[in-house]
């Protein structure tokens, strides 16, 4: 959520980088500032209006003291409206707040000045690419084919099961998984995040706090009889570990990762695109989680995104970063860089990873805040990345390593499975 003094003070700026977003619906900042103008009038009438009152309540008090009872009563009489003129201001304040809150939550953050101007994912500025797609020959299958193939993910059972987009991960398939958790989590810890284990279920307050509602409503399964939802990726708890608290400076940076089943409804998705794992309502991976100062977000995303690339280079697959534009960034990002990698059966680029800097956009929300040096209250900025998803990862490994006579395991991986070879 944007800073309402920020909006206030910076207009034009707020406009111009909406813009960047595509953000059509402009007049709703001055209906912000406006709204905004009302409310602090009438906080300032209240005041006013409560100041006086309780100097009505002095005087009365000093002349009752000095037996001066006609004129304390006179006072009495005079200020007797004020606790009534109070009490409207009130209701009128809370009203208008409610208002502004409603108004103010419809505004996406703001894109960092690098963010590409653009409209879609055709836009989207590469940053690097790393690696050699490898050559396949006339054998090679896409992954959803390798899967029967296999015997390692049954699709039609998790139809049985649930219904399409909840595979049955099977023998070597589960293994598979579990390695890559494993890894994906050591690696995590290796490199100072803190492990927590989180519900997989949270409250309106949480999905509001970092911006999946009210904007994400239609991608999240909802449990209507305890107003639960389904997280759509562990960013949602762990960030909301730190909802209402004040974090100490030299706690910076506060680092934690987290393997979740994550959820998400994807409404509307159909087509080649979305066959086998490419995309799936139930799906595992590890989150990466970062709460920093301010002055070190931008230097920490750079580093988030080194690390998730690292990654991607022990388990041998070439990959790209793209920096989002402004048209394909998410409601509460103010700069994001996504992984691809690059499926030589598909031929094409799977997104594996989205790593993003909040600013102060999720910790408005959740009222995150440390003290500064000058010991004023600032908030904190909050980053997340997928370290990684694991559809399109697995993916991505069944289709490059496979061979003639089998799918080859990536080394670093080997350890964690047990075996060399899928075949």
């Amino acid at each position: 959520m944007l800073q309402l003094n920020y909006i206030r003070e910076n207009r034009e700026t707020v406009i111009e980088r909406l813009a960047v977003k595509n953000f059509k619906d402009v007049e709703l900042v001055d209906e912000i500032i406006q709204l905004d103008e009302s409310r602090r009038k009438i906080q300032n009438e209240s005041d006013a209006i409560a100041a006086e009152a309780n100097a009505a309540a002095k005087q009365i008090g000093d002349l009752m003291r000095q037996g001066k009872k006609e004129e304390a009563e006179a006072v009495k009489s005079k200020s007797s409206g004020y606790k009534e003129q109070v009490k409207e201001l009130t209701e009128k304040l809370a009203e208008i707040e409610q208002v502004l809150h409603v108004k103010i939550v419809q505004l996406p953050n703001l894109p960092h000045t690098s963010v590409p101007v653009g409209v879609s994912a055709d836009d989207n500025e590469v940053v690097l690419e790393h690696g050699l797609a490898p050559a396949l020959g006339e054998y090679a299958l896409p992954h959803w084919e390798l899967l029967s193939k296999y015997d390692i993910v049954d699709l039609e059972l998790g139809v049985k099961v649930a219904g399409a987009g909840f595979p049955v991960y099977k023998g070597k398939g589960a293994r598979l998984q579990r390695a890559l958790i494993n890894f994906f989590l050591d690696q995590a810890v290796e490199a100072g995040y803190n492990e927590v284990q989180v519900p997989i279920l949270v409250n309106e307050d949480s999905a509001f706090a970092t911006g999946q509602l009210p904007d994400k409503e239609g991608q999240m399964y909802h449990v209507g009889g305890d107003d639960f939802y389904l997280i759509p990726t562990a960013e949602v708890p762990v960030t909301n570990l730190y909802r209402d608290t004040i974090v100490k400076e030299d706690q910076f940076p506060i680092k934690h990762c987290a393997y979740t089943p994550c959820f998400r409804r994807e409404a509307g998705s159909y087509g080649a695109h979305v066959r086998g794992l490419n995309r799936l309502h139930q799906f595992d991976k590890v989150e990466t989680v970062q709460l920093v100062h301010p002055d070190k977000s931008y230097e920490v995303l750079e580093e988030m995104s080194r690390y998730i690339q690292g990654l991607l280079q022990q388990l041998e697959l070439p990959y790209r970063v793209l920096r989002l534009c402004g048209g394909d960034m998410s409601f509460t990002s103010a700069l994001t860089y996504d992984m691809e990698v690059f499926s030589a059966a598909q031929q094409r680029w799977l997104e594996v990873s989205s790593v993003s800097n909040f600013e102060t956009y999720q910790s408005n929300r959740l009222k995150v805040r440390f003290k500064n040096e000058q010991g004023k209250m600032q908030l904190a900025h909050t980053l997340n990345g997928s370290a990684l998803a694991l559809p399109r990862i697995v993916a991505s490994i069944l289709e490059n390593n496979q061979t003639e006579n089998g799918i080859r395991i990536p080394a670093v991986l080997v350890p964690y499975t047990g075996f060399e070879w899928i075949d």
